[in-house]
């Protein structure tokens, strides 16, 4: 069957490039358990990442990690982020034209398509609609999408289908009353904590519990209110803003 997205681009003129991307060590990790996981990278900046900077995680963004340090990687990514400034109907079209032959895909792999939309970018995609009145989730309810955000207030009512999971990401640097309407946005399933080292991961954090978030990347199917424990990777290893939690000076 011909992808009706790629037609709706041809008739209306628009731009398609490939935005989505299925290959990394944790999206490897989550098809072990039945998901094909498609992410999509865009170059960090305080606009797509207007938290980033009160957070303290520009600098050790997972944007250096990984295939993430090479220049040909960052080239793409930022093609892709100039994409989405000057064509953005074109790239919402091109993200719903990569998740419908995603889901082709994993269906006939006898998978479950799992999309993260803010790869390196914190975007609140329940605000855009691709066409009127619809969002990609309401586009797409038998996909499930999940992010990791600091927006303290996103809200997803009536925007979404039920499909979009977020996890709010902690930094203790960020503000308090910012970080208060995070860790009770009622929209936030859990809270994710970048550790220093994997082997100095406690088992509890601020009196929450604390679960191994580096196995997979699959966030929705894990408990509500818990830390997910994540360590640190690439540029990140050496932070000491107060972004990455470190043993002895953060905590205990």
């Amino acid at each position: 069957m011909y992808n009706p997205y790629k037609s709706i681009i041809k008739t209306d003129g628009l731009i398609y490039k490939r935005l989505l991307g299925t290959s990394s060590t944790k999206t490897l990790k989550g098809e072990k358990i039945g998901y094909l996981t498609a992410i999509l990278y865009l170059t960090p900046n305080e606009d797509l990442c207007p938290l980033a900077k009160l957070a303290g995680c520009m600098e050790g963004c997972l944007y250096s990690s990984g295939r993430g340090a090479f220049n040909s990687v960052q080239k793409a990514r930022q093609a892709k982020t100039d994409f989405w400034y000057a064509q953005q109907a074109s790239f919402l079209m091109s993200l719903c034209a990569d998740i419908w032959e995603l889901r082709a895909k994993a269906n006939r792999n006898n998978q479950k398509l799992l999309v993260r939309l803010n790869g390196t970018s914190d975007i609140a995609w329940e605000n855009y609609h691709v066409i009127p009145n619809r969002t990609i989730f309401s586009l797409f309810p038998d996909v499930q999408f999940y992010d990791y955000t600091k927006h303290p207030s996103r809200n997803l009512e009536g925007k979404t289908s039920g499909n979009y999971d977020l996890t709010y990401s902690f930094s203790s640097i960020t503000p308090k009353p910012i970080s208060i309407k995070g860790l009770t946005n009622p929209n936030n399933s859990r809270v994710a904590v970048v550790f220093q080292k994997r082997e100095d991961i406690p088992s509890s954090f601020r009196s929450w519990e604390v679960i191994d978030g580096d196995d997979t990347d699959v966030r929705h199917i894990e408990p509500k209110n818990v830390v997910v424990a994540l360590y640190a990777k690439g540029k990140a290893k050496k932070d000491q803003s107060g972004f990455v939690q470190i043993k002895g000076v953060h905590y205990a």
